[in-house]
């Protein structure tokens, strides 16, 4: 038969301690815990925490008395007691000594961090809040800690880069919102900070290394020009690509300013209509009623077509294609409008940059002369990153891989419901949206699904 010592040793996966008593008591909230009261042997006494140096002398006295939360014992709360005496380190002055159980400055031990952060990936932090009985902003902190212990340098991401996509994404109302650098290789996040704009993205050129900055031959993103501005400062080596998404998406803002003032004139005649007829029920011959009933429902066709007219249209059900060609017979302006985004969708799907190149000019021509005002604004825009467009077409590349990344920082964002400290939800974007594994205790060398046979 085993003794305490040995069985509390093993429960709490901690070696290299001498376990001097075990205790039960009841905190303020009636429920039953454990406390382990331990003292570490001689080899692992009074190291730094920071360096890992050993000090044989202390700093002051007396030692200071410190508990460490662990992983429970079926429901019951485990705590770990140690004295602990200051040290004076050479290098980082005067630290509390270290524990192997704990990061430093933290209150738990290093399986309860790592169970906490793995649990973060799929729950929200309300419920693991709940679960692990723990304050809702300590969630964060755990996850914080295990990001650092499992990379202790995220420059490494840095190294050997040569596709990168960039962009901001919101994480609280109220234009908040955080700079994301995406390698398009691994498809991981290498870099992210709070806040956007030039100045932003600045300090991640300037924390790259001249060969890290050498290395890096594609940058992606949309149009703003704080990032064409940094890519002219800081990669002259590297091609400045427009994502093709965030292309459409202008032709899909323009083509829904058309929508609304379609929809706007549409309204006006329906009502001058109904306003010329006057009150009354109508007559089977009330031509009249029947022009302002027509009215009417053009607008309300009109104003319900936003889905079907940003569709492809092979993906378009058949209410929104008939809606489609209401507009193709009622509104001519519209539905050039439409023809126009369309136009420029297609562009993309182009393989040889000569023939895309040329049908981009052609389709320039056609906005300049549509006699759109929407369109002919952004053919300008368009003509400004015509060598960006094109570049993106033939390298092939997209930020539909960093658009992705968004979402699941969002979903990350919302499922934690929201984050008071913006540094631990920078660690926590570093960490889930890369590919590190978040290991859980004893746990040997299992992977994948576990089944259980009936």
């Amino acid at each position: 038969m085993i003794s305490a010592t040995t069985l509390c040793k093993e429960l709490i996966n901690v070696n290299g301690l001498v376990v001097d008593d075990v205790e039960f008591f009841s905190n303020k909230y009636e429920e039953l815990c454990i406390l382990i009261k331990v003292h570490l042997r001689k080899g692992l006494q009074w190291k730094c925490p920071v360096c890992g140096r050993r000090y044989t002398e202390i700093y002051d006295a007396p030692y200071e008395h410190k508990r460490w939360r662990a992983l429970d014992f079926g429901g019951i709360l485990v705590y770990i007691e140690a004295y602990l005496p200051r040290i004076r380190c050479k290098e980082h002055g005067v630290k509390t000594a270290d524990v192997p159980w704990a990061f430093p400055n933290s209150n738990f031990t290093k399986d309860f961090d790592y169970t906490v952060t793995w649990m973060g990936k799929y729950l929200n932090h309300s419920a693991i809040s709940k679960s692990m009985r723990i304050d809702w902003r300590t969630v964060g902190r755990c996850i914080a800690r295990v990001h650092e212990d499992l990379e202790p340098d995220v420059n490494c991401r840095l190294d050997g880069v040569v596709k990168i996509g960039i962009d901001e994404t919101s994480y609280r109302k109220g234009h908040s919102y955080i700079t994301v650098v995406v390698n398009h290789e691994t498809n991981t996040v290498i870099w992210a900070a709070k806040d956007h704009g030039k100045s932003v993205l600045q300090k991640f050129c300037e924390q790259l290394t001249p060969e890290q900055r050498s290395s890096i031959k594609v940058v992606t993103g949309d149009g703003a020009r704080w990032i064409t501005d940094c890519v002219k400062e800081y990669f002259p080596n590297a091609e400045r690509c427009v994502d093709p998404f965030h292309v459409v998406e202008w032709a899909t803002e323009a083509l829904d300013k058309v929508r609304i003032a379609a929809w706007r004139r549409a309204l006006e005649t329906a009502k001058s209509v109904a306003v010329s007829r006057g009150q009354g029920r109508p007559g089977k011959d009330d031509t009249e009623a029947q022009i302002a009933a027509a009215a009417k429902k053009k607008a309300d066709q009109i104003k319900k077509s936003m889905y079907s007219l940003g569709k492809a249209p092979e993906h378009l059900t058949q209410s929104q294609a008939v809606r489609l060609e209401m507009i193709a017979r009622s509104d001519n302006q519209l539905y050039r409008a439409y023809l126009l985004k369309e136009s420029l969708r297609l562009i993309f799907q182009i393989d040889d940059v000569d023939e895309a190149e040329e049908a981009l000019i052609a389709w320039v021509k056609w906005a300049r002369h549509c006699r759109i005002a929407e369109f002919v604004e952004l053919q300008r825009k368009i003509m400004r990153h015509k060598d960006h467009i094109l570049n993106t077409i033939r390298l092939d590349v997209s930020n539909a891989r960093i658009e992705a990344t968004n979402n699941k920082i969002k979903l990350l964002i919302r499922q934690a419901y929201g984050f008071h400290d913006v540094d631990n939800m920078i660690h926590m974007v570093m960490l889930y949206c890369s590919d590190l594994k978040i290991p859980l205790p004893n746990r040997g060398t299992r992977e994948g699904s576990f089944s259980q046979a009936a």
